[in-house]
C-alpha cells in the first residue's frame, strides 16, 4: 500500500525546487546519479567499522564503495587520509573535537555573529557547552577577517585548537597565515571548509592543504553531493584518532547509501566540467553583486570573492531580514534571513539576508540571469506590498525558471 500522504508532500517539494529561484547558499541540486545512489539498496546494509575491518558480515561490496569514496576524496583535495563516514558536517566537527580535545580545553573559532558556524563554539551548541571556546571576528570598518585581532586572540588565549572557516563570510580566507599564527603558538589548526569545498576542489579558492592539520567539510553545498560530512588530514596519528572518534566514538553504522552518493560526488568533482561549473558560480556571484549594488543595496564587506554574499536589507530598504525572506518567498525566490556583523537586531529577525549562486548555477543560470534576479529582488523589496508588484515579480521569476529544467523525469505521484 503506497503512502500517498508522504509522496504528495515530496511531490510538492519537487515542484517547489523546479519552480523557485534557489538562493540559499548552502543548498544545491545533486545529479540524477547521486539521487539514485542516495535511495539505493545500500540503505539496507549495516557496516560498522571500516573497509576490511567490519563488525558485520556481507560487507565485501560496501567495502568497495567506501574505498572508492576515500580514494577519490584524497585525490580531489590532495591529502593522505580521509574519513567519509560522518553523517553531517556538524558531526564531522564534533568528531574532530572528540579526537583531539578534552572537555574544558581552550579552542578559538570564528564568532557566529561575524559569520562562523554553530559548531565553532556557539554557547547554545555542544561545542560551546563542552569546550572553553573563544572567538575572533571581522573588522568593524572593513567587515573582513581582522587578522590583527585573530593574532592577538591566539597569543592571549593559547588555544589547543584553532578553527577556521565560516557559514556566512564572502571573502577569501588566508589559511596559510592563520595556520602559521596558530602553529607558532602551539595550536592545532583545523579548517571547516563546508561552504567553499567545491570552490577549493576546482581551484577557485585557496586550499587549506598543506597548511591545515585537519580539514572537515560537508559534501553538499558547493561540492554538489549528498547531505553528509567528511574529515581529512595528512597526519597518520591524527587520522587514527579521527577514525576512532567517528567510530566507535560518535557513530555506529555508517550510511552506506550516502557514502555511495559521496563517492559519485567526488567522481563528478574530479571531472573538467566541474571546474567550469565552479568558475561559473563565481561569475554569477559577481553578476548578482553588481546588480544588487546598482539597485542601491549595501553588500557586507563591499562584495564577494566566493559563492555567497550578505545583503544589508535594513540599511538598504528599512526592513528586517525576516521580512525580506518572507517577501521573496512569496514570489518564489528562496533566501534566508541572516545576521550581519555588529547586527542590532536579534538573530531570528536579523538585518540581512544571505544569498548564493551554486544551486541556480547548477540549473544553468548565467550572468545575465543573475543580473535579472538582482533586479527582481530590488523591485520586490523596495516597493509596497501590492498584488501588482507581487504578480510582476512572479511573472519575471517564471520567465527565468521556465528556461531551465530540473529532474524532469521524476514523478512521485505516478501509478505503481
Amino acid at each position: 500500500m503506497r503512502d500517498t500522504a508522504v509522496f504528495e508532500s515530496v511531490q510538492r517539494e519537487l515542484n517547489r525546487q523546479r519552480n523557485n529561484i534557489e538562493l540559499i547558499a548552502s543548498e544545491n541540486f545533486v545529479s540524477p546519479e547521486i539521487l539514485e545512489l542516495a535511495g539505493s539498496v545500500l540503505t539496507n546494509k549495516y557496516a560498522e567499522g571500516y573497509p576490511g575491518k567490519r563488525y558485520y558480515g556481507g560487507c565485501q561490496y560496501v567495502d568497495e564503495v567506501e574505498t572508492l569514496a576515500i580514494e577519490r576524496l584524497k585525490k580531489l583535495f590532495n591529502c593522505q587520509y580521509a574519513n567519509v563516514q560522518p553523517h553531517s558536517g556538524a558531526q564531522a566537527n564534533t568528531a574532530v573535537y572528540f579526537a583531539v580535545l578534552n572537555p574544558g580545553d581552550k579552542v578559538l573559532g570564528m564568532s557566529l555573529a561575524d559569520g562562523g558556524h554553530l559548531t565553532h563554539g556557539s554557547p547554545v551548541n555542544y561545542s560551546g557547552k563542552t569546550y572553553e571556546f573563544h572567538s575572533y571576528g571581522v573588522n568593524r570598518e572593513t567587515e573582513m577577517l581582522d587578522m590583527d585581532e585573530y593574532k592577538k586572540e591566539v597569543e592571549t588565549v593559547k588555544p589547543k585548537l584553532v578553527v577556521a572557516g565560516a557559514s556566512a563570510y564572502s571573502r577569501i580566507i588566508d589559511f596559510k597565515t592563520m595556520a602559521e599564527i596558530a602553529h607558532a603558538n602551539g595550536a592545532l589548526f583545523m579548517v571547516d571548509m563546508a561552504h567553499i569545498a567545491g570552490l577549493v576542489a576546482a581551484g577557485e579558492h585557496p586550499s587549506p592543504f598543506p597548511w591545515a592539520d585537519i580539514v572537515t567539510t560537508t559534501t553538499h553545498k558547493t561540492l554538489r553531493g549528498p547531505r553528509g560530512g567528511v574529515i581529512m588530514t595528512n597526519d597518520e596519528e591524527l587520522a587514527k584518532k579521527i577514525n576512532s572518534a567517528v567510530f566507535p566514538g560518535m557513530q555506529g553504522g555508517p550510511l552506506m547509501h550516502i557514502i555511495a552518493a559521496k563517492a559519485a560526488c567526488f567522481y563528478e568533482a574530479l571531472q573538467p566540467e566541474f571546474k567550469e561549473y565552479a568558475h561559473q558560480i563565481i561569475l554569477n556571484a559577481k553578476a548578482l553583486e553588481a546588480s544588487l549594488k546598482e539597485e542601491g543595496f549595501r553588500i557586507v564587506s563591499g562584495g564577494t570573492d566566493n559563492h555567497l554574499m550578505l545583503v544589508d536589507v535594513k540599511a538598504s530598504c528599512g526592513i528586517s531580514g525576516k521580512k525580506a525572506q518572507r517577501l521573496l518567498d512569496e514570489v518564489n525566490i528562496t533566501a534566508n534571513k541572516n545576521a550581519i556583523p555588529f547586527d542590532t537586531e536579534k538573530p531570528f529577525k536579523a538585518s540581512g539576508i544571505r544569498v548564493g549562486t551554486p544551486a541556480m548555477t547548477t540549473k544553468g543560470f548565467k550572468e545575465e540571469d543573475f543580473r535579472e534576479v538582482g533586479k527582481i529582488i530590488a523591485y520586490r523589496l523596495k516597493n509596497e506590498e501590492t498584488d501588482e508588484v507581487k504578480n510582476e515579480c512572479l511573472r519575471r521569476v517564471k520567465a527565468l525558471t521556465d528556461k531551465v529544467t530540473m529532474y524532469a523525469d521524476i514523478d512521485y505521484l505516478k501509478e505503481e
